[in-house]
């Protein structure tokens, strides 16, 4: 077990310490919607903070022209301009691109859903900054981009990956770590599927909240000397519990990208797949760095044992002040 802290503390340093607020550098999003007769709504949004001084900016094609202004707007940790465009001849067939890429080292979530019922939609980065709109929507696609999405959106969420590193913490390897993050899965499995199908809706600041209020409670279990509660025999219904609450939170990362009409439960079955793939990766690389480091701070392990339930505890405290002042 210590071996493992010894471990996350190299991962926090590495991975997540730079991150002093979840979500920051989400992907950007392009979104085209038909309205009319070859006229689209075009919603933009780009993170506030950005790591070069290059503007990131779609490239339409030239029979395209906008019919009013762009207004931008904060909106969150984004910054997000709106417009109607005429494009004649349509958009289908043609390619948009998105310049800045390479500068930014950024990626880009475009689609277009057209005034048919059909969706498009292509993830550029650095290798692909075209969006090479087809005839028709491909399953291949879908399944590639919303696994991926997934995954991204996982390591992107300091706050949900924080939950699972105390998780581990918490009950070390073994069967338990296998119950646990089983419990996990199917509880975010549970509220990500209800709310992007239109079950239910929520508050989503309250659940933001409560979100840094779960990593908060776990770190402090972590730092109780006698681990004999409920938390700790019975790992699997905090994390089942919480998991609930995860899941509203990756539904509101998916609401912002959407999901195309024709493939919707693919595209959410993979979304998720991607989460846990990416949840599973993230696990794999703390038990990759306990396996480097084990021998390193032989004996030396105890001075190091209160620091990740500290850094635990700090983060989470500040994202409760933070967000608790959104909602109260």
């Amino acid at each position: 077990m210590k071996a493992y802290i010894v471990a996350a503390l190299l991962l926090l340093s590495v991975v997540l310490a730079p991150a002093s607020q979840a979500h920051r550098f989400a992907p950007s999003l392009l979104r085209m919607v038909e309205v009319g007769e070859q006229q689209y709504n075009v919603v933009w949004k780009t993170p506030a903070q950005t790591t070069s001084s290059v503007a990131l900016r779609p490239v339409f094609p030239a029979q395209c022209s906008a019919m009013d202004d762009a207004a931008g707007e904060m909106e969150g940790t984004g910054v997000v301009r709106s417009w109607r465009m005429q494009c004649d001849g349509g958009l289908i067939g043609q390619d948009v691109e998105v310049v800045g890429l390479s500068d930014n080292q950024a990626s880009v979530l475009a689609s277009l859903e057209a005034a048919d019922g059909s969706y498009y939609q292509s993830l550029l980065n650095t290798e692909q900054p075209v969006f090479s709109i087809p005839e028709t929507p491909s399953v291949l696609q879908v399944v590639q981009e919303y696994s991926w999405l997934g995954a991204d959106h996982i390591w992107g969420g300091i706050d949900h990956l924080l939950f699972v590193f105390g998780l581990l913490l918490l009950v070390g390897g073994g069967k338990r770590l296998l119950w646990t993050i089983t419990a996990f899965t199917l509880g975010h499995s549970i509220t990500l599927s209800l709310v992007t199908l239109g079950y239910f809706d929520y508050p989503v600041a309250l659940v933001e909240f409560t979100i840094a209020l779960s990593v908060f409670i776990l770190a402090l279990e972590l730092s109780r000397k006698d681990r004999s509660g409920l938390l700790s025999h019975y790992p699997w219904w905090l994390a089942g519990g919480f998991g609930l609450l995860h899941g509203m939170g990756f539904a509101g990362a998916l609401s912002e990208v959407g999901l195309p009409q024709g493939e919707l439960p693919l595209a959410l079955l993979f979304f998720n797949i991607g989460i846990e793939l990416g949840q599973l990766a993230f696990i794999a690389l703390i038990f990759a760095l306990w396996l480097l480091v084990r021998n390193l701070f032989r004996g030396q392990e105890h001075r190091w044992l209160p620091l990740p339930v500290y850094v635990l505890g700090a983060l989470s405290a500040m994202w409760c002040i933070e967000r608790g002042l959104e909602v109260f």
